[in-house]
């Protein structure tokens, strides 16, 4: 891994903390409000942006493979796994997301079915992944003070989005 400086460009500075306070509000909406926020307690509103912001940044990913961007960082501040073996799994959770969120849009399928116990395990899987994700992060600028906010955030942003997404999905399932 690059130790050199945090060469995040402001682009993408702003891009992590709109999708860091879009996933914070998000899962606040649970806590205050919830029924108010997705109507009829179903989450596919989030689950839809959960999804895109994924999306967002495995495209903003595979464009800085192919060609580096101003407007992007370089591509060691982007993932831990080699990226070869990284993004066809992203594509598959993108394509298991999908299959989800078009069950929930047509309010059909298995992915819709209510399961309280594997909705209190998703829900339970869902926050060790983002505390987790607030440890690796802790522990990420304190081994690099000269990356510090940014250098090395956008997989950990993104990984706060997945757990977001998981969370909805266990909070529905679990029924509360």
């Amino acid at each position: 891994m690059n130790n050199e400086t945090d060469n995040t460009p402001l682009f993408t500075r702003i891009f992590l903390l709109i999708v860091l306070a879009i996933t914070i509000f998000s899962v606040a909406t649970v806590f205050f409000g919830h029924e108010d926020a997705v109507g009829a307690r179903r989450p596919v509103y989030f689950l839809w942006l959960f999804t895109l912001l994924f999306v967002m940044r495995v495209g903003g990913q595979v464009l800085v493979a192919l060609r580096p961007r101003r407007w992007l960082p370089p591509m060691f501040l982007w993932n831990l796994i080699p990226y070869p073996i990284l993004l066809p799994l992203q594509l598959i959770i993108i394509a298991i997301m999908l299959w989800i969120n078009l069950g929930f849009s047509a309010n059909t399928g298995i992915a819709t079915i209510r399961n309280p116990d594997a909705g209190i395990m998703l829900v339970g899987f869902s926050t060790i992944y983002f505390a987790a994700m607030v440890i690796r992060y802790i522990v990420r600028m304190s081994r690099r003070p000269e990356q510090r906010w940014f250098g090395g955030a956008i997989p950990i942003v993104f990984h706060f989005v997945l757990a977001s997404y998981l969370f909805f999905l266990g909070d529905f399932y679990a029924g509360t």
